[in-house]
């Protein structure tokens, strides 16, 4: 099984998901944002899977930081604006995300143990 965490290394929600991963034994990946970057076809992803208007967080610094017209932008998902803002400002993406190839359609957003470990399917 791959997994794959997306995040920010300094997250307080990111160390708490590898920590956990870590204590349960689980090998992953962690991607990170701003030193690894983000492509536009990992959003499509996203967007497939879930909706990308679910990884978007609405609560972080950056998105206060936005005029109403950026908002808007990123609230219609649908549009290149909306992919550029979010590759432009990753931090508008909700942490952590986590993918694994054991159900490639689906993602797991935000840290909850119970949460995290079904969607891993540990034993």
């Amino acid at each position: 099984m791959t997994v794959t965490v997306y995040g920010i290394p300094n997250c307080d929600q990111i160390r708490k998901t590898r920590r956990w991963l870590d204590q349960h034994g689980v090998d992953y990946r962690f991607h990170d944002y701003r030193s690894d970057g983000l492509d536009r076809a990992t959003l499509e992803d996203w967007q497939a899977r879930v909706g990308l208007s679910e990884v978007i967080n609405t609560r972080s610094q950056t998105w206060r930081t936005l005029d109403e017209a950026q908002r808007k932008a990123v609230a219609d998902v649908s549009t290149d604006a909306a992919y550029e803002l979010l590759l432009a400002h990753p931090t508008l993406i909700k942490r952590p995300i986590v993918t694994t190839d054991a159900r490639p359609d689906e993602l797991q957003i935000g840290f909850q143990e119970d949460e995290l470990h079904a969607f891993l399917r540990l034993p």
